[in-house]
């Protein structure tokens, strides 16, 4: 069964670095669905048409090679924490949930100081609902549960505008096919991050 979702959540981090950085050097982690080619172009065009059809929206619009959808946040750290990594392989290589189609056909924002423009699913489908469950289970049993949030609210960020919350907007449906799992490692302020592993969800052996 699908899980109707609310209008708006909770802010965000800021995936940009932005005025939230800070001064020492932040080594973020956390497990995220990533698009292949064909669906990270269809959200650039998604990104494109929101942009055109609100041209007031003043806001920084998030590279294309950024986007991704973030599963389970795993921290903010001094290092690269090599137990946390640990944990987050030993809970992906446990998956059993097969490959899906994850259909986005909103476009949102959440509440915050730069409030996130998003692209989001009306419901949540269960398999990707039965995903986040099998990671935050296998994560809290690895003693990862800190930053682990109680609920989920599955979506693409696109930009963060200043002070407007988009209001919510049906858009054309877009298809994301997911069959991998990534564990993606960012440092706070620069323009990439760095993919440390990515494990098939229909089974096939785990690779870096």
């Amino acid at each position: 069964m699908n899980r109707q979702l609310p209008p708006s959540g909770p802010a965000q981090l800021d995936l940009l670095g932005g005025s939230d950085a800070q001064a020492a050097e932040v080594h973020r982690l956390f497990l995220a669905l990533l698009p292949d080619a064909a669906t990270r172009a269809r959200l650039a065009q998604a990104a494109a048409a929101l942009r055109s059809a609100q041209p007031g929206l003043r806001a920084r619009w998030v590279n294309p090679a950024r986007y991704h959808a973030t599963l389970h946040f795993l921290g903010d750290h001094a290092s690269l924490r090599q137990d946390v990594v640990a944990a987050a392989t030993t809970a992906a290589q446990a998956l059993r949930t097969p490959a899906f189609e994850w259909v986005l056909d909103q476009a949102a924002g959440f509440r915050g100081r730069q409030p996130p423009c998003i692209l989001r699913s009306a419901s949540v489908p269960a398999p990707l609902q039965q995903l986040w469950h099998e990671l935050r289970h296998a994560l809290l049993l690895a003693g990862q549960g800190r930053h682990l949030e109680a609920g989920f609210t599955p979506h693409v960020t696109l930009a963060y505008s200043h002070g407007t919350v988009p209001g919510v907007t049906p858009i054309a449906p877009l298809v994301w096919p997911v069959d991998r799992v990534a564990l993606l490692h960012s440092v706070v302020g620069q323009a990439d991050y760095q993919l440390l592993a990515q494990w098939p969800l229909a089974g096939d052996s785990a690779g870096p």
